[in-house]
């Protein structure tokens, strides 16, 4: 028990460290993002919560997809823009989600002895399409977060996994925070985007 402990511990803090930077837009994040969701997918099998752990694995190759993204715009000299998407795009985006749930969530009712099949479904494709979101700096994954968030603190408790449903209940506060400060920085980058343009036009106009 006092090994689960420290390893749970462990990932927690790394999974602090994450989302921590990922508010901040900090490219480091995903070193974090790595290192906790590698122990989490062995610690979430263990526990036979069996999406959660695959889910992880996905995490550990989206740590580099979300790293080579965002190094990759860094180094043509401009950050990956936050971006923010129409309604009619995310009701298609849960749509899928929901779709992807109910599939999932029938086959491993039928063919394994996961708790919660359906609910550990729904968290795990939405956080797969989130995660997503946040590698291309979609303004709304935040707002994604703390739902799936919510979920997932309800799943971990059950388990008896507290330190990791604790963690998840800060994530819920520090995804509201997230989605605030990326508006912030949105609004001012579309900001400053619209006067280059109209900048850009009245020289033109000017010739």
């Amino acid at each position: 028990m006092l090994a689960w402990l420290s390893l749970e511990t462990l990932a927690v803090l790394s999974a602090i460290a994450y989302l921590f930077l990922a508010i901040r837009e900090n490219i480091y994040c995903w070193y974090f993002a790595f290192f906790s969701t590698a122990l989490y997918a062995w610690i979430f099998r263990d526990v036979n919560l069996y999406m959660e752990s695959a889910l992880n694995v996905y995490y550990v190759l989206m740590a580099f997809y979300g790293w080579f993204c965002w190094r990759t715009s860094k180094a043509k000299g401009e950050g990956l823009k936050i971006k923010s998407w129409k309604l009619n795009l995310h009701l298609k985006v849960i749509g899928l989600i929901c779709l992807l749930t109910a599939v999932s969530g029938v086959l491993l009712s039928l063919n394994t002895n996961a708790h919660f099949p359906y609910l550990d479904s729904l968290t795990t494709w939405g956080s797969v399409i989130t995660t997503f979101m946040v590698a291309r700096k979609v303004l709304e994954n935040w707002l994604y977060w703390v739902v799936i968030n919510s979920f997932s603190v309800f799943l971990y408790v059950d388990r008896d996994l507290y330190q990791t449903a604790i963690l998840f209940a800060i994530y819920i506060a520090m995804s509201v925070k997230g989605y605030f400060q990326w508006r912030t920085i949105y609004q001012r980058e579309s900001e400053q985007h619209s006067s280059a343009d109209a900048k850009s036009m009245a020289e033109l106009e000017s010739h």
